[in-house]
């Protein structure tokens, strides 16, 4: 078995059935290989970034992702989404291939290198941004794969392989490698956590549970909504979390956002005696610029291997121990779970109106079916979109934390990639689309078929908003793209509209969950006003215009 084949043995025993990649002359030999490999396919992407960004939607969708760019440029590229993935505790194995070995040996000055010998340079760079990286090698192959999709798997994070052009077709050296013990629960450390957990329970009238990121990366949902129907308590998602707690689910109480949330969500969550938070991540996105207001003596922090209760730390406790051990607590909330609005759950306007935030979040909410992949870009969407009720088994994927502008549309067609038989919807604002077009060729090369919505209002709406100090600022300003054109640049068919009216955008959406079943659809929403958004948006500037006032 040559180095190579092994390689993608591994990956396809993670459920991996496409890799996304770039060619380039150090590469060919591994791509030569996966062209004659059976169960993997290589989808090509238009460029390095992008294929990471689509590996990240697909490892969200399937649990893993992998991709293969060249030495140095190619993997440069891809930085970014790198340490997107590691931001946003995504498992991806990056492989590159580099110059024969030979020639890495001797220093010679290659192409794509930095002229100055040193082939260790990039993978240096990539230690940071990974959780582990590693230079195959028919010798080492047997250990350095399995060791760095471990890590990838239980870190939830990205890792960095590369391996030598001439290296990829040598037969692997045959070692009899030891499988490494899964990370278990340390007992005594649990019955503490429980004990000081049952404490602070049983002085409790009002529990609620708050599910956040990780509780998505680590899979526990399951575990969480047991839970949460055995104890009879209310449960809120945070920004990063959405999607993490079926939200048809009847105790199901919406988004907390700290500050900009619902009146009804914050007082429920900073009204509970306890609150019990699962794979919460504290971030200034996630608690709405860090006014979230959590008293921490209070608070049970579940993370995925350790859980603090109050103050006190115990480590070593695997996050699905500690909450089917909750369990045998006993406790249940006897009074009922409070009933909650949802801004979004009325949709309003007239049919000849101008499309704005106040009548196209309702519209979206009401076209969603059960198990859509809702792909949502970074700007005024995400947080528009972070009210959004989701139907029963839907996916939820956007850049909480990272927020890199342009992820949503390759991450799109990473998704559409996975999950082929699921719809996917994309929620992308026209400057974002502008930095990753190129992926809506890749969509329909492949034969994706994405509801596409793109936000048409001419400037970066977001950062408007976040700039307090100035206005009507030229570098905001974003050039007019004909959207619904691009498909015919892409040679590609597609459904697309072009919307300015209630009336107009019911239209769109009632055809393209028709013509979705055969093709790719576009419809884009003319909104003439640039400062439009969501409520959360505004809250959010008179939250830092507050601020920039206290400081001068």
């Amino acid at each position: 078995m040559t180095l190579g084949q092994y390689l993608f043995d591994c990956l396809k025993q993670e459920g991996i059935t496409e890799i996304f990649g770039v060619p380039g002359d150090y590469n060919f030999n591994l791509l030569d290989t996966l062209e004659k490999y059976e169960g993997i396919q290589l989808i090509s992407g238009r460029n390095e970034l992008n294929c990471g960004y689509a590996a990240d939607g697909y490892a969200r969708v399937k649990g893993i992702g992998a991709f293969i760019t060249t030495f140095g440029v190619g993997e440069m590229s891809a930085c970014n989404a790198i340490a997107g993935a590691y931001s946003e505790h995504v498992p991806l194995i990056h492989i590159v291939g580099s110059p024969k070995s030979m020639e890495q040996k001797a220093h010679r000055l290659l192409h794509h290198t930095l002229m100055d010998g040193d082939y260790d340079v990039f993978r240096k760079v990539y230690e940071p941004i990974t959780a582990y990286t590693a230079m195959l090698t028919p010798e080492n192959a047997e250990m350095e794969v399995p060791k760095a999709i471990r890590m990838a798997k239980q870190l939830k994070k990205p890792v960095y392989l590369t391996v030598a052009l001439d290296l990829v077709m040598k037969p692997v050296v045959r070692r009899n490698g030891q499988t490494a013990e899964p990370a278990k629960t340390n007992g005594y450390s649990l019955q503490s956590a429980i004990a000081h957990a049952r404490q602070l329970l049983e002085q409790a009238r009002n529990v609620v549970i708050l599910v956040d990121m990780n509780t998505l990366r680590y899979g526990l949902q399951a575990h969480v909504q047991k839970l949460a129907e055995q104890m009879n308590v209310p449960v809120a998602s945070m920004m990063q979390g959405k999607s993490a707690f079926d939200e048809t689910h009847p105790q199901y109480i919406g988004m907390y956002g700290g500050a900009f949330a619902s009146g009804n969500v914050r007082s429920i969550v900073e009204g509970a005696d306890c609150v019990i938070a699962v794979g919460l991540v504290w971030s200034d996105s996630n608690t709405a610029v860090f006014t979230a207001k959590l008293n921490p003596l209070k608070t049970v922090d579940i993370q995925p291997n350790a859980v603090k209760v109050g103050e006190a730390a115990y480590t070593d406790i695997m996050a699905e121990d500690m909450l089917n051990a909750l369990q045998t607590i006993g406790y249940r909330q006897t009074k009922p779970i409070p009933v909650v609005s949802f801004p979004y759950d009325a949709a309003g306007g007239g049919p000849e109106q101008p499309i704005s935030a106040a009548f196209y979040y309702p519209r979206i909410q009401r076209m969603l079916k059960e198990n859509d992949i809702v792909i949502v870009e970074t700007g005024t969407l995400i947080y528009g979109m972070s009210q959004i009720r989701l139907p029963k088994g839907a996916t939820y994927i956007a850049q909480g934390g990272w927020q890199s502008i342009g992820y949503a549309t390759p991450a799109a067609f990473g998704a559409s990639v996975a999950a082929k038989n699921r719809r996917v919807l994309l929620f992308t604002g026209d400057g974002s689309l502008q930095f990753t077009a190129q992926e809506i060729s890749s969509m329909l090369e492949n034969g994706c078929r994405p509801i596409i919505f793109v936000l048409h209002n001419g400037v970066y709406t977001i950062e408007k908003y976040l700039n307090v100090k100035t206005e009507n600022q030229k570098y905001n300003r974003i050039p007019n793209w004909k959207y619904t054109k691009l498909t015919e640049v892409f040679g590609g068919d597609a459904f697309t509209a072009e919307v300015r009216t209630n009336r107009e955008l019911d239209e769109a959406i009632k055809q393209a969950l028709t013509q979705n079943a055969n093709k790719l659809c576009i419809i884009e929403m003319m909104v003439s006003d640039p400062m439009d958004a969501p409520d959360y948006v505004h809250k959010m500037r008179k939250h830092l215009e507050e601020q920039e006032k206290r400081q001068n």
